[in-house]
């Protein structure tokens, strides 16, 4: 079964938190088994996310060291980008260094820009959305091209 590492806000604010449970389950249902399910937890705070899926506080270190390396094992990546955060920018980034696909789900309406180094990169997919059921056939297309 192949990997994804779904990327989202965490410590730059939970706003969208509400959206990533539905992208998670969408790429469940297209087979895909999700490494970092714990980031769509809607009960995951902007505090907790020094927290790991058993409850075990990490440190900045131990939390780097844990998403690259979902990241080494993720076939690809699927982030949702409309809250602006400098780790989800990073985790992209490394992404792109170790030449994983990379889809990035972006809500137009959030009176937002979504940042050139995403908008204009192009080994990023960016599909913008109005709804959240929007992003399963983008998700689903994405994949199939896996």
């Amino acid at each position: 079964m192949k990997k994804v590492f779904f990327s989202c806000s965490i410590a730059g604010g939970r706003d969208h938190a509400h959206i990533y449970e539905d992208i998670v389950s969408y790429i469940k249902e297209a087979g895909m088994h999700v490494l970092s399910e714990i980031f769509a937890d809607k009960s995951l705070t902007v505090e907790d996310g020094t927290k790991h899926k058993l409850g075990k506080k990490l440190s900045d270190e131990e939390i780097r060291k844990w998403d690259l390396d979902w990241l080494n094992e993720a076939d690809a990546v699927v982030a949702e980008v409309t809250q602006p955060s400098l780790g989800v920018g990073y985790e992209i980034a490394m992404a792109e260094m170790l030449k994983k696909p990379v889809l990035a789900l972006f809500y137009k309406d959030s009176g937002r820009r979504l940042s050139p180094m995403i908008a204009g990169n192009p080994h990023v997919i960016v599909f913008e959305y109005s709804d959240a059921k929007e992003t399963e056939s983008a998700i689903v297309n994405f994949i199939k091209n896996l």
